[in-house]
């Protein structure tokens, strides 16, 4: 097995300030959804899904840029924001999607102090005020962060369809997006993975794997992925009572 340094936390340069930048992972199929084609284009409100993701992450100032990877040969649809880059860098897996979109960021002269928000396209129910919340918890913290909020539900381990264990929840958390990172740290947590990213869930996984503990930043119960039919109603509804 090749071994794979651990890197060192970044540290800013004196006298200058990181950036922020988001990023987010739009090649997926998503196909649990059994939308008519991914589902990231599903229409929504009179939007596709990611449209509305975007939407958000463009009302917050502080993200220099906001680069979307997608499939090789994805007519995506630009949007208003200058800031929106496209980059048809998407891999056949999330992870291997963020890694090539890390790269991206790289070439458009993002540094590896700087900040990365990794963002599914399809939790189009996020909103700035909660991006604003993660930014502001992670931007002194040694390592950064992630929304995630404390597991409600009673856990239960199971053999053959069976409950047969109840699991203690007091520490377990549900993990959500965005997660934020230093760039070069997650480009080689997720590199030391690479190229099957086995246990690579996510991006805080990739960053666990080489020892490193991410800070929990409190998300919402409405930030959520959208990954079956019924979701898609949740989300109009929640969509619906914020329009009034």
């Amino acid at each position: 097995m090749t071994h794979h340094p651990t890197p060192a936390p970044a540290h800013d340069v004196p006298g200058t300030a990181p950036r922020l930048f988001a990023l987010v992972p739009c090649a997926g199929s998503g196909s649990r959804a059994r939308t008519d084609g991914p589902k990231q284009y599903a229409p929504l409100e009179g939007q596709p899904v990611v449209a509305h993701t975007l939407a958000a992450l463009g009302a917050v100032e502080r993200l220099s840029a906001i680069v979307v990877v997608v499939a090789a040969g994805d007519p995506f649809v630009p949007v208003s924001d200058p800031r929106v880059r496209v980059a048809p860098c998407g891999g056949p897996s999330r992870a291997a999607s963020v890694l090539g979109g890390l790269a991206q960021l790289r070439a458009l002269g993002a540094a590896e102090t700087d900040w990365v928000l990794v963002h599914d396209a399809a939790r189009c129910l996020i909103t700035p005020a909660l991006v604003n919340a993660l930014i502001d918890a992670c931007l002194d913290d040694a390592v950064g962060g992630l929304l995630a909020l404390p597991l409600a539900d009673t856990l239960k381990a199971a053999h053959e369809g069976r409950a047969v264990a109840t699991v203690d929840r007091s520490d377990k958390w549900t993990a959500q997006t965005p997660q934020m990172a230093r760039i070069g740290l997650l480009q080689a947590a997720l590199a030391a993975r690479a190229p099957h990213f086995a246990g690579v869930t996510d991006e805080a996984s990739a960053l666990e794997a080489l020892g490193y503990s991410l800070r929990l930043v409190p998300g919402s119960p409405e930030n959520i992925k959208l990954t079956y039919p019924p979701d898609f109603a949740l989300a109009r509804a929640i969509l619906r009572s914020r329009s009034t």
